[in-house]
């Protein structure tokens, strides 16, 4: 599903990523880790095509990030539009089908859209998928943490991704939630490849099936290798680590 081999970027004189070499199979869930200024973010947008690398090869469905784009679902950190941009959840998720992740004209672009009939299904279902059904004439600024980021999900998956992209999605929600996030994303699993960013190396270990430990460099990891000598390499500094059996 995913091919990288010796990918190196840099932001000017400044290394991001050096020598990565990652392979990501169907029907796979990948946990990517990492301290801040790791380089997470920077790969995922390599894999979305928002950056070019500057050496070595990357292929996603086996062509180019940009040529894959459409069949790729992404959540970002933060939503791309301010929280009282005047905008209903439906039509949040509706710019999922449209293809459209950017806040540009975004009011334009929907006035001028008029969904088919298959739209128009293909967006309550997934909102019906996230369980935010009730919620889809709400303005998104009225949304609470969690709720919103059941919101950006459903815009990924409108667009029947084969591979679904997140960039830290529970950064800013509670543990309960954080759980019923990641128990979603292990159904959908089931239909999708997923890779998710996340700082809680403990609590994803519980999930995924492998870790990619990111630090300028990338190291993989079955779940059950993780220990507390590797996470303070990793992040420089002691942590505890709580163990997941599957």
């Amino acid at each position: 599903m995913i091919d990288i081999q010796g990918l190196n970027f840099s932001y000017g004189s400044v290394s991001t990523l050096s020598g990565i070499d990652l392979q990501v199979s169907e029907g796979e869930f990948l946990g990517i880790v990492g301290p801040n200024a790791g380089g997470k973010s920077t790969l995922l947008k390599l894999m979305l095509g928002l950056l070019q690398p500057q050496s070595g090869q990357l292929r996603v469905l086996d062509r180019s990030p940009r040529a894959a784009s459409r069949l790729l679902g992404y959540v970002q950190q933060h939503p791309s539009f301010p929280r009282d941009f005047p905008i209903t959840v439906e039509q949040v998720v509706q710019l999922g089908r449209m293809g459209m992740h950017r806040n540009s004209r975004l009011l334009d672009a929907l006035r001028l859209a008029r969904m088919s009939s298959p739209d128009r299904e293909a967006v309550r279902g997934a909102l019906e998928e996230v369980e935010a059904v009730d919620i889809a004439k709400r303005q998104i600024g009225s949304l609470s943490g969690g709720q919103l980021q059941r919101v950006l999900l459903a815009r990924a998956l409108v667009g029947e991704p084969r591979i679904l992209i997140l960039d830290e999605p529970t950064a800013n929600i509670d543990q309960r939630l954080e759980g019923e996030i990641f128990d979603l994303l292990k159904a959908l699993n089931t239909r999708m490849t997923i890779l998710v960013v996340s700082h809680d190396i403990a609590f994803i270990s519980g999930y995924v099936s492998r870790v990619a430990c990111l630090n300028r460099t990338l190291v993989c990891h079955r779940t059950d290798a993780i220990d507390g000598a590797l996470i303070q390499r990793l992040y420089g500094e002691p942590m505890r680590l709580i163990a997941h059996t599957h």
